[in-house]
Formats: structure tokens, C-alpha cells, sequence
């Protein structure tokens, strides 16, 4: 077919090519998806019914003498650290969905597959309180996170076939998932004998954000970790003035004192003699991604740190974005071989191994407590032993035949071992409400 007229709408319906077209969108963010199954993920699409593929925002139903359309229709919900995983029962879904089309509406689902939010890319949200988003974006979508047809997926086809002339094309055949044998960590480096490689730190006389740190070509720090230091020369009583975004493990001498987060704005330090050295490890755990707080999304410290009521000076400032340069630079370190009791926070380092064609498995860390999983160098994304999400999408792209490095990010506490499953567990679930 040719298309020269393209998409066009009147009072009443979109036309495609002069012809009356209904629009049965899902969307997909390219983004959360591996580059490798991008066509995997839109045949999939297609094999449903989906006609149409959305991959932003756009709001056609706000014109005047538009055609009706739901332009997002949920179809689950992301979820939040510390919450239980969000389901849309597929009766309630389907239902809805089918009364849309038979009062001759154009729907689009949101998402019809949700994908992964590798990496740092995980957002946050803000009402009533910050809370930071998960790693998985599932979202309790059709296609599950890993592509795998759900319940859902099947009763929209049965649907969808009855808004199509032709027959539907065959469904995809899946991909195989394994249960590969677990990676034992075999060395450690403390999180201060990592610094070296993390590049120039930064001298200044009051806290910077992460954004304006002279980084990265003068474009500043995007995501992970900031690291302040400064000279402090008595105890007493920290504060952070709700200056912390989001969350920092505080260290005296590079000893854990305790930690600073959107509820918890002060902290004891201990008394002790002459100058140390102390450390706020910042996070950024996520943007506010839409709402009246998106111009307010400086991360690291955004203010004043108070001792005694006093305002902290003369930090140094280390980026720690963890980029895959970063973690490869990682095996020039002073790695230690396990057992030695390890420091906290720091990097495990371990193997995992696969034969022929690697597939898609999934991560799981019993006895970690949070950090950041890196395969081959690239940042898988975050674990939190909160949950509700308790393993991570680890695409078969991702891994090589053969050896794959593993490295674990960890802040708290650590198992030695990480084990890989054939699915996933999003945790215990929840209806959306």
C-alpha cells in the first residue's frame, strides 16, 4: 500500500489512505526494550491485532471535531519499591476494552509491553510521598516483561480478530528461558579503593547537585551515586535539611553511621578527636516523572547539611554515574579475594557461564540487601531486597557465550552468590484499586 495520504481524521473517524480506520494502539518504548528484540516485541504486536504503534505521548482526542479515542488506556501499573506488585485482574481489562470498541471508539493500550527499565532509567513518584520506581516495567502488560503472551495477550487477540478482515498472522514462537548455574563471587573492592578510577573529584565550598557537577563535558551527572566528603572536627547532631535527593549512607572515617531520606532528616554523629572525614554516599533513585514536581528533580545534595546547626563547607565531590567505562576501568583495581571480610558499600566480582546461544534469564540475589547489577559491564539496573521485585530481566543479548562477568554493586550486606531462574518473581501481588 502506498502512503501518500496517510493518517487523517474528521468529526466522526480517522481515515487511513482515504479509508475509515480504526486505531487499536499499544505502546512500546523502544528504550525498555533490547535492541535485538525490537522486531520480536512489534510482531507480537501485530500477531494481536495491534494496528497502530505508539512510543510517546500525543493527544489527538483534545481536538476539536476529533474522532473519540482513548489515548491511554491502562492496562496495569508501574510499581514502587516497598509496595506489592500492581495487577489489572484480564476480565476487567478485556471488558472495558471491548465496550470501548463497540461504541465504535479507537483505543490505545498503555502499555501493551512494558519492558525493563535497565540501567539507572527507573522513575519515581511523589504523591502523597516520593517513592522510587521499581526496575521491572512489567506494568501487568499483555506482553510480559520478557515477551511472554499473558492471559491478557490472548483475550485481546480473540477480540482484536473480530476488528480485522483477515485473518490475524500466526503468534511469534517463544524464546527459551534458563536456569543457568549460580555465579559465585570470588573477589571484593571496597567502594573507597574504587575512587581512583571514577575520575577528577570536584572541589567545592558548598554542595553541588549532581546535575551542575563539571562532568561529562560540562553536561553534568544524570544518574547513580554522588559522593561528598568533608573535614569535620566535632559530633553532635547532622541534619539534612531535606537536602538529600534522594537517599545517603552517612560515614565517619569511612565507618556506616546511618542513613538520610525523604522521612528521615537527622542523624547522630559520634563524638571523637581531631579531624575525620565525613561521607554522604547520595542516590539518586528516580525522577518525578510527570506532574506538577517535574522542574524540581535536582539530585545529589540540592542544600545545606547542618552540624549543629551549622552549615557543612569545602566538600569534595566524586561522580560515581557507574557508566560501563567506569566498571570496565574496574579491572585495573585493587580487587581482594574472598572470604576476607568485606567493607560495605563495594563491588562483588563473579562468572557466570553459558553454552551455545545464550538465553534470556532471570537474576536473583537472596541475602543481598540493594545495590546495582552489572553483566558484561552494562548496568542491568537496581536490586532492593524490599521488593516487591525479587529477580531481574536479564535479556540472552545481554550475555556472551561462554564467560560473562558479573559485577555486584552492594550496599549493605551480601550472599557471595547470585542464582539465575527461568522466571521471574515481580512479588506478591496487589489489585489496582
Amino acid at each position: 500500500m502506498s502512503r501518500r495520504v496517510g493518517l487523517s481524521a474528521n468529526s466522526s473517524q480517522f481515515t487511513l489512505e482515504g479509508e475509515p480506520f480504526r486505531i487499536l494502539g499499544g505502546s512500546v518504548h523502544y528504550f525498555r526494550v533490547p535492541r535485538a528484540y525490537w522486531r520480536d516485541r512489534l510482531m507480537k504486536m501485530k500477531a494481536c491485532g495491534i494496528n497502530t504503534l505508539t512510543t510517546a505521548y500525543i493527544n489527538l482526542a483534545a481536538e476539536p471535531n476529533s474522532p473519540m479515542m482513548v489515548m491511554e488506556y491502562w492496562t496495569g501499573w508501574f510499581d514502587a519499591w516497598g509496595d506489592l506488585h500492581h495487577v489489572l485482574a484480564q476480565e476487567d481489562m478485556v471488558s472495558a476494552v471491548r465496550e470501548i470498541l463497540r461504541r465504535g471508539m479507537s483505543i490505545n493500550l498503555y502499555m501493551f509491553h512494558g519492558g525493563t527499565n535497565f540501567g539507572f532509567m527507573s522513575g519515581a513518584l511523589i504523591n502523597p510521598i516520593y517513592k522510587a520506581l521499581i526496575t521491572s516495567y512489567d506494568y501487568d502488560a499483555p506482553l510480559s516483561e520478557s515477551g511472554e503472551y499473558t492471559p491478557k495477550y490472548h483475550l485481546l487477540r480473540d477480540l482484536f480478530s473480530q476488528y480485522h478482515s483477515e485473518k490475524l498472522p500466526d503468534m511469534p514462537a517463544l524464546r527459551w528461558k534458563e536456569r543457568y548455574e549460580p555465579a559465585i563471587m570470588y573477589q571484593h573492592l571496597s567502594l573507597w579503593d574504587a575512587l581512583s578510577f571514577a575520575g577528577e573529584p570536584f572541589k567545592s565550598p558548598t554542595p553541588v547537585n549532581m546535575e551542575n557537577l563539571p562532568v561529562n563535558n560540562g553536561n553534568g551527572q544524570s544518574n547513580g551515586y554522588t559522593l561528598y566528603e568533608t573535614i569535620i572536627t566535632s559530633g553532635g547532631s547532622l541534619k539534612s535539611g531535606d537536602n538529600v535527593r534522594d537517599r545517603a549512607l552517612v560515614f565517619v572515617d569511612r565507618h556506616y553511621i546511618g542513613i538520610f531520606k525523604h522521612q528521615n532528616l537527622q542523624l547522630a554523629v559520634p563524638d571523637g578527636k581531631g579531624k575525620r572525614t565525613l561521607s554522604l554516599l547520595v542516590e539518586n533513585c528516580g525522577r518525578v516523572h510527570y506532574g506538577k514536581a517535574l522542574d524540581k528533580q535536582r539530585k545529589g545534595l540540592v542544600g545545606d547539611i547542618l552540624l549543629n546547626n551549622t552549615p557543612l563547607r569545602d566538600f569534595t565531590i566524586y561522580s560515581l554515574d557507574m557508566k560501563t567505562s567506569f566498571i570496565d576501568s574496574l579491572n585495573q583495581a585493587p580487587w581482594k579475594s574472598l572470604p576476607h571480610i568485606p567493607s560495605f558499600p563495594g563491588f562483588f566480582l563473579g562468572r557466570m557461564f553459558t553454552y551455545g546461544y545464550p538465553s534470556d534469564t532471570f537474576v536473583k540475589l537472596p541475602g543481598w540487601g540493594k545495590g546495582v547489577v552489572f553483566i558484561n559491564g552494562l548496568n542491568l539496573g537496581r536490586h532492593w531486597y524490599i521488593g516487591p521485585q525479587q529477580t531481574l530481566y536479564l535479556p540472552g543479548p545481554f550475555l556472551n557465550s561462554g564467560v560473562n562477568q558479573v559485577i555486584v554493586f552492594e550496599e549493605q550486606e551480601a550472599d557471595y552468590k547470585i542464582t539465575f531462574e527461568e522466571t521471574p518473581d515481580l512479588g506478591m501481588a496487589v489489585d489496582i484499586q
